[in-house]
């Protein structure tokens, strides 16, 4: 099949997942196009099956704001002409489905007919999307979309809540690549985190409210109290200067440690104990899925879909949005037992199992077989 993917090619989930299962796809002998306006930060390999198309916005003095829907279509347009493209995938519903349907009305004038599947990630739903200045293109270039994928049942849910939504939504989980996860960890690296051999918890987002990113910290310190432990603080954000006042302030700034953005999550988590996301939201938790694949419990919130992958009482524990107490006892639970530390690391690891990509790639592969024409000989 010949494939295009238009996504945000940032650290965020919608754009990580996009990316990897490009990767997958290719490695299957697709033929896969990255349609956007930079590469992807996860799309750092050489496969002949690989291609990358920048959408160029150009500027004039007459726009405030470049159009890069409009750029964003064209680009589409010459992809899907130049290379016969079979469809388009298109993750995160702003800009990129209704662009995605004014290049499909393009190509008709051509005599193609290129369908177009979109995938629902989140805040393209839940925040972005519900604003009223957006809502309507929403609305409209979801359901005209050839087939609609959201990452959880929560989120599936969430949208037709939302939204006057008239077609079927299929629940495709995110995934992960557990082979990439589940590395032999480096003692050297856990060793110059923690010396004295303290425990090491981790946290990783854009630090934006909706992360609750000063729970974490919260967290950290009733942790601190009951045995040496160090924080890594995995991304950047608005609220990273929020957190550090708190941190100084609750005396624990100095076993912190922020990393800022990382590619290779992975070398991180292998030598880590447990994984913090006290969210007031998560359509998935993409982030909390490769720590567990990494053999990392998690302590999480019970909101949005974190609760279709995070077990309670097995992979981690639940919590109520805001309920530090809770959450910190359970950290405790599972870090001051070291029987139930090294149980709750292998269940996590069998629950991200899973999800593993092997699982999940056959499942688009046969959503996008529904669309392609009859005569592709992939």
């Amino acid at each position: 099949m010949r494939i295009g993917i238009v996504c945000y090619p940032t650290f965020g989930g919608s754009g990580v997942l996009a990316t990897e299962l490009g990767k997958a796809l290719a490695d299957k002998g697709h033929s896969v196009h990255f349609i956007t306006y930079q590469q992807p930060v996860r799309l750092n390999v050489f496969n002949s099956n690989i291609h990358y198309h920048e959408v160029r916005v150009p500027t004039y003095p007459l726009f405030d704001y470049p159009p890069y829907e409009v750029a964003l279509a064209s680009t589409m347009v010459d992809v899907i002409l130049n290379h016969d493209l079979d469809l388009l995938h298109v993750h995160y519903a702003i800009p990129h489905a209704s662009a995605a349907y004014l290049a499909k009305k393009i190509v008709e004038k051509e005599g193609r007919t290129v369908p177009f599947i979109t995938t629902l990630h989140g805040t393209d739903i839940t925040l972005v999307g519900k604003d009223k200045t957006y809502a309507p293109v929403v609305t409209f270039s979801i359901n005209e979309s050839d087939a609609i994928t959201a990452v959880s049942n929560n989120l599936r849910e969430e949208t037709y809540r939302s939204f006057k939504i008239t077609k079927e939504i299929e629940v495709i989980h995110n995934f992960v690549d557990v082979a990439r996860f589940s590395k032999k960890p480096i003692d050297a690296f856990r060793q110059v985190i923690a010396p004295a051999g303290e425990k090491i918890i981790v946290h990783a987002s854009n630090f934006r409210k909706v992360k609750r990113v000063q729970d974490v910290v919260k967290i950290f310190a009733e942790i601190r109290k009951n045995m040496p432990a160090k924080l890594l603080m995995v991304g950047d954000g608005p609220e990273r200067p929020a957190m550090e006042d708190l941190a100084k302030s609750l005396d624990v700034f100095d076993d912190i440690r922020f990393l800022g953005k990382q590619e290779q999550m992975e070398e991180i988590l292998v030598v880590s104990d447990l994984f913090l996301l006290p969210s007031e939201y998560e359509s998935f938790g993409l982030a909390a899925l490769e720590a567990m694949a990494a053999g990392m419990p998690l302590i999480s919130t019970n909101a949005g879909g974190l609760p279709e992958i995070n077990i309670h009482g097995q992979t981690g524990y639940l919590a109520n949005v805001g309920d530090v107490k809770t959450m910190s006892d359970d950290a405790v639970a599972i870090l001051s037992d070291d029987e139930k530390l090294s149980t709750f690391k292998k269940n996590a690891f069998e629950q991200a199992s899973r999800f593993d990509i092997h699982n999940i790639i056959p499942i688009y592969e046969k959503l996008y077989s529904r669309f392609c024409r009859l005569d592709d000989g992939k």
